[in-house]
């Protein structure tokens, strides 16, 4: 499992990068088939009470999977990133059992 962080326009945070590492091992063990991911972390200039961003790409065999959020704090903008990517990787595992 290779997950890259960038925090751009943020101070970068040890803690939030273990609590998104450790909500993306959930992913990982659940769906095999990926290889790796890439989270970034931004502030939206224009909303400073609800700016936090947060995009996470996923590699996987075929076209990429993106998700992103914005929300209050960071913490709950990777949850609801991680749920759409799990939804979406329900979907693709769908693909991959019907060939």
């Amino acid at each position: 499992m290779t997950v890259n962080f960038q925090y751009v326009g943020v101070d970068v945070s040890d803690t939030l990068s273990n609590f998104t590492e450790e909500k993306l091992k959930k992913l990982f063990n659940k769906y095999e088939f990926l290889i790796s991911a890439t989270v970034y972390f931004k502030q939206d200039e224009n909303k400073h009470e609800t700016g936090k961003i947060c995009n996470i790409e996923l590699s996987l065999p075929g076209p990429r999977i993106f998700a992103t959020s914005t929300e209050r704090n960071f913490e709950v903008a990777v949850r609801e990133t991680i749920s759409d990517l799990e939804r979406q990787l329900s979907k693709r595992k769908e693909v991959f059992k019907t060939h």
